[in-house]
């Protein structure tokens, strides 16, 4: 059995879970485990793979949320089998780097999208570049997002944005209600892209950039491509990875369709 180290959110249903593996098997530290298990939801995932990456480490997730896309399903007298035989998949995040209006950058990692938004009652006034290729010059609405094959069945579908294959070395640009263009449906793009989005009236129409859970408000210009240097190793239950949940949601699309 490899060693563990065990990580749960505060809440009832996790500490349950949580105790009920520990009474099983021991916690390792850190640095002498093989694998982070992480107990909670998709955003508590999220919190903890930022958290923890630079440990090199396997990461397994026990949903305690609600839908739990990162996550695999709690069964009590299969836990250590199953976090024994797995399924690898392997994703890189997006890299953020936002200056501000006071000239000052941030950086952050977004796994999911980078979502940029609307700070005001005003629509957002934004410019997108590809490098130095026009997307779009000029973009009215409430803001955009840029996001992951990983994270294309989660906020990026939810603004009817296009669902990506995990493999497909791509990313969605996908508009959150935009109203000039109107009927503009956004743009998928390589994943060697560097996408430049520069706020075209930061006075008037403040914008916030938001790496997952990572915001920075006052935003005047955000750089987005992805960080290929960092690779998070997420283990899931045999024949239930990631990978199978995005074919899944595919078809949930395409059903909707007919």
């Amino acid at each position: 059995m490899k060693k563990l180290f065990v990580v749960s959110d505060y809440n009832k249903k996790s500490e349950m879970i949580r105790s009920k593996l520990l009474k099983k098997t021991k916690n390792n530290p850190i640095k002498k485990s093989d694998i982070i298990v992480v107990i909670g939801g998709d955003g508590f995932m999220l919190q903890t793979l930022k958290k923890f990456y630079k440990f090199k480490k396997y990461f397994y997730g026990i949903n305690s949320g609600d839908y739990g896309f990162l996550m695999n399903k709690f069964h009590e007298k299969k836990i250590l089998k199953n976090i024994s035989k797995t399924d690898l998949i392997k994703i890189s995040p997006l890299q953020m780097v936002v200056k501000n209006k006071n000239g000052k950058f941030k950086k952050s990692i977004a796994i999911n999208e980078v979502s940029i938004l609307r700070q005001s009652r005003q629509a957002a006034f934004i410019s997108i570049k590809n490098g130095s290729k026009n997307i779009i010059k000029k973009l009215r609405g409430d803001g955009l997002l840029v996001c992951t094959p990983a994270g294309s069945t989660a906020y990026n579908l939810s603004v009817h944005g296009p669902i990506l294959n995990l493999n497909s070395n791509k990313l969605a640009i996908s508009p959150v209600s935009p109203f000039r263009p109107r009927r503009w449906k956004g743009k998928v793009v390589s994943n060697k892209s560097k996408i430049i989005i520069k706020n075209l009236n930061p006075k008037k129409r403040p914008i916030s950039a938001v790496a997952d859970n990572v915001e920075v408000r006052n935003a005047t210009e955000i750089k987005i491509s992805e960080n290929k240097k960092i690779i998070f190793n997420l283990l899931y239950n045999k024949n239930k990875s990631i990978e199978k949940k995005i074919k899944i949601e595919q078809l949930r699309k395409e059903v909707g369709k007919s």
